[in-house]
């Protein structure tokens, strides 16, 4: 039995008073409420959101599931939405900042924003977009054949956690009209930005806008302290604190290991392939499926590396806090600054090719051979004899180096 004692403010007598539920400490509101809202809740490393069991949600009068994952953290969540042929969402408003990833189907958003305003733009497969803070909003499904699917990820824990009010997050009639954007940014106008004082290797190209049309298309800039021919551009959509980023990988390439705070949720867009993770001291990784559809996260300071298999550029988007406007914490301002692309042994949190375990790149060469595309890292690779090594030599802890200082 738990008890709370309380002081009486008449005799200075402590009162004990029993708590059998341990109802009145270690309280996690966002827990309850996505409980409570009475629709599945999945969680894992990763899911195949295309495939994700939905339930009947009255909030959207819609379907829907939580899509949680075991690198979520303890502020970024992410739910599904699927609305059937023909139909639309309830109008729902929010305290939590929201990216919208289409996965499925075609339709539309109406947005009512606080000048008075009442917005509507459409959109297909791969689109995002974000709601400006705390705007009502409603889908509709276009088609009269197709079901749509939205990955929502949003901030809603810390939000929810934050205020333990619901009332507070789904009912605030406060406004903010500096979120709204500018005039075409529901059109998928926008405007371009960039910062960074050394090469391309840790310049930061912004888009700011509220909707990208479609990811797979967008224009994308040099980013090569990700890898040769590594390509990205970050957004900063509806003015918010969360962060997106559209990165590819070429053809027979793959990107540089690396890790950061817990919340980033990946979704892969096009391309096939996989991804690792791992722990320092693992002695096995854990591998990803990469194809449309596939989202995860990779949980707190743990290792995690993109490659791809397929015979066409392979992109994906990353949604996590702290945007390249609004950093909100100290790692993501480090990474903001250049620290995310700097290697571990300079105090930074990535792994240079030259650093990696030997059965990282044996096994992306094993993997190309299934899929008939050669490798196009032989400028860094002895590929002959990595395929040499002996299987002895390739089991035991993963190899990675050391950081140097406190990391940044």
């Amino acid at each position: 039995m738990t008890n709370t004692a309380n002081q009486s403010p008449l005799n200075g007598e402590t009162v004990v008073t029993p708590d059998p539920g341990n109802t009145k400490f270690l309280v996690d509101p966002y827990k309850e409420w996505s409980r409570d809202e009475g629709i599945p809740i999945h969680l894992d490393l990763g899911h195949d959101l295309l495939s994700l069991e939905t339930g009947e949600w009255d909030r959207y009068d819609a379907r829907g599931c939580f899509a949680h994952t075991h690198g979520m953290g303890d502020f970024m969540a992410n739910y599904v939405i699927e609305v059937l042929p023909g139909r639309k969402t309830r109008p729902v408003k929010h305290l939590y900042e929201a990216f919208f990833y289409v996965l499925s189907g075609y339709g539309s958003t109406t947005v009512w924003l606080p000048n008075g305003e009442v917005r509507t733009f459409e959109w297909g497969p791969k689109a995002l977009f974000a709601i400006p803070l705390n705007c009502l909003y409603q889908f509709n499904n276009g088609s009269g054949i197709e079901t749509v699917r939205l990955s929502c990820t949003n901030n809603a824990p810390l939000t929810i956690n934050l205020y333990h009010n619901l009332g507070f997050v789904f009912a605030n009639d406060f406004t903010f009209e500096d979120r709204i954007g500018g005039a075409k940014h529901f059109d998928g106008d926008g405007a371009l930005y960039s910062y960074g004082t050394e090469t391309a290797r840790k310049v930061q190209n912004i888009w700011e806008t509220n909707f990208v049309h479609d990811l797979t298309s967008f224009k994308l800039y040099e980013f090569e302290g990700r890898g040769k021919g590594s390509m990205n551009v970050n957004f900063v959509l509806a003015d918010g604190t969360m962060h997106s980023h559209v990165s590819q990988m070429p053809v027979g390439r793959y990107k540089k290991a690396h890790r950061h705070a817990a919340g980033t949720h990946v979704h892969a867009v096009d391309g096939e392939g996989y991804s690792l993770m791992w722990y320092e001291g693992d002695s096995e990784f854990k591998e990803i499926p990469w194809r449309h559809g596939f989202m995860y996260t990779p949980p707190f300071w743990m290792y995690h590396q993109h490659f791809n298999t397929c015979d066409q550029p392979a992109r994906y988007v990353a949604c996590s806090l702290g945007s390249r406007r609004y950093p909100f914490i100290s790692l993501r301002r480090k990474s903001a600054e250049g620290g995310g692309a700097t290697s571990v042994k300079d105090g930074g949190r990535q792994i240079e090719y030259e650093d990696q375990d030997a059965r990282v790149h044996r096994k992306f060469l094993e993997e190309l051979q299934k899929t008939g595309v050669p490798s196009a890292m032989g400028d860094l690779f002895d590929e002959a004899a990595v395929m040499a090594l002996p299987k002895e030599s390739l089991t035991g802890v993963i190899q990675t180096p050391i950081l140097a200082g406190p990391a940044s």
